[in-house]
């Protein structure tokens, strides 16, 4: 990923802090509404998983250029992720709802130059925890 898309997935990012709870909560309706079963992987307060998710996307935005630090970050996230039953096809549908919140979040400032961004580090994103989750911890 170039600076560019880390410029335009931290100018957009910045855009959703502010609605940070509201974003987490459109975000699992989003997730829910395309795989109802899913729900089943959430056991603990929606609240509070809404805060760290937009925790974890915050500290995956601000260190998008410092890949020493953002790889172990989410080799150990996807490991997690894989102990509470998360299987790789989870990825592609979180994907999805990931940018259909954003998108619904920035409204006339998603654009597909800001869509094709964030398409680029998600894939990064979860590529990285997939092949985490796929190795012994």
């Amino acid at each position: 990923m170039n600076d560019h898309t880390i410029s335009l997935v931290r100018e957009s990012f910045d855009l959703v802090e502010p609605i940070a709870p509201q974003a987490a909560e459109l975000f699992y309706a989003n997730l829910f509404e395309a795989d109802p079963v899913l729900r089943a992987l959430f056991r603990g307060d929606m609240v509070e998983q809404g805060t760290k998710l937009m925790q974890m996307i915050g500290v995956a935005v601000a260190t998008l250029d410092t890949p020493e630090v953002l790889l172990p970050t989410l080799r150990q996230l996807g490991q997690r992720h894989a102990g509470y039953g998360v299987k790789e096809e989870h990825y592609e549908v979180v994907g999805d709802a990931l940018l259909k919140t954003l998108q619904q979040g920035l409204g006339a400032a998603w654009t597909p130059e800001v869509e094709t961004a964030w398409i680029d580090v998600y894939g990064v994103l979860a590529s990285t925890m997939k092949d985490a989750a796929s190795v012994p911890a």
